[in-house]
């Protein structure tokens, strides 16, 4: 190798190491370094470059602008060593390496960590560093190499995105209450019953209920009782609370078991989307294209939702414009 190129490379691969690990403490902790050798490696490289690639306080390190830039390139080429190397070792393309995924709480619980963990069982080299947050993720400045998102996408630039499922929502109640204070037939009727609402971002999520007509309508509907964890909700719902409008995976064993009671299942049902989004890149690493296709496959059967209604050749697009989880619907008030 040449020495202009032998200094090119040096320092990158810790720099990569210390986006990945979101920092230069747990990045020495990685490479078996000190914080300082971690540190003054990063400067050489500033150095060289004739740039700043991070923002630097006493307790965290954040990418430039330059630094991203400069880390989407490092990556790309460092993943294609890793890949030549597997190739090298193993005659085939092994399925290796660490991959960050980030999903929301409870789908990722119930639904998306089992298919994950048994692909990791399938791969003993597959190193998988699970988030669970339903906060809005900066998938990209977050250092996250995949995400699963229910609902909206958003406007996000650089990234990448593949229907997952369709997850159907349903109207239950236990059904002590039912009999208690009977079934209502509309909309109109929800104003004599007790209804539990979920709560989000400092405001309770409106309805998506068909009208006489079937048509969906958005309905805001006031309650005593607000909870910013659907888990709660339905619990509260079983305990004989009131009617809450829950997504079918959370409650289907409940339902199965007699422990909740739909309404309305004949009639139209709203339903909210779920993708696969990621970095666009030139490159997808094997892992994560694994990963992705196995998402595609196995989750609308084991979360029992239904596959996403893609147009035939449908597989990826780019996020360039906001995105609607759910269907337009008139909005109407209790």
């Amino acid at each position: 190798m040449k020495p202009d190129m032998r200094g090119r490379l040096d320092g990158v691969a810790v720099f990569v190491e210390a986006v990945e690990a979101g920092g230069f403490a747990r990045a020495a902790e990685r490479l078996a370094l000190s914080r300082s050798a971690v540190g003054k490696a990063i400067a050489r490289l500033e150095t060289r470059l004739g740039v700043r690639l991070f923002h630097r306080t006493t307790r965290t390190q954040n990418l430039t602008e330059d630094g991203h830039i400069y880390y989407e390139r490092c990556l790309r080429a460092i993943e294609e060593l890793r890949t030549a190397e597997s190739l090298l070792e193993s005659g085939k393309q092994e399925i290796a390496g660490r991959l960050r995924i980030t999903m929301p709480v409870l789908f990722g619980r119930y639904c998306i960590a089992p298919i994950l963990l048994e692909l990791a069982r399938q791969h003993p080299k597959l190193e998988l560093e699970l988030s669970f947050s339903d906060r809005p993720v900066d998938v990209i400045g977050e250092g996250f190499d995949l995400g699963v998102r229910s609902g909206a996408l958003g406007e996000a630039t650089g990234l990448c995105a593949r229907p997952l499922a369709t997850q159907p929502k349903v109207l239950c109640a236990g059904p002590a209450y039912l009999k208690a204070r009977g079934r209502p037939d509309t909309i109109e009727a929800l104003a004599a019953h007790d209804v539990l609402i979920h709560w989000r971002s400092g405001h309770p999520y409106p309805w998506l209920l068909p009208d006489a007509d079937g048509r969906l309508t958005e309905v805001r509907l006031a309650s005593r009782l607000c909870f910013d964890d659907l888990e709660v909700t339905a619990d509260a719902a079983v305990a004989g609370m009131g009617i809450a409008w829950l997504p079918y995976w959370l409650v289907r064993d409940r339902i199965q078991a007699g422990a909740l009671v739909t309404l309305w299942g004949q009639r139209p049902a709203a339903s909210m989307d779920s993708h696969a989004i990621w970095p666009a890149t030139d490159y997808m690493p094997l892992r994560t294209r694994l990963v992705i296709d196995t998402l595609v496959e196995k989750l609308p059967r084991a979360a029992g939702v239904s596959a996403p209604s893609v147009r035939p050749g449908w597989h990826t697009q780019r996020i360039t414009a906001q995105g609607s989880p759910l269907p337009r619907a008139k909005r109407r008030t209790r």
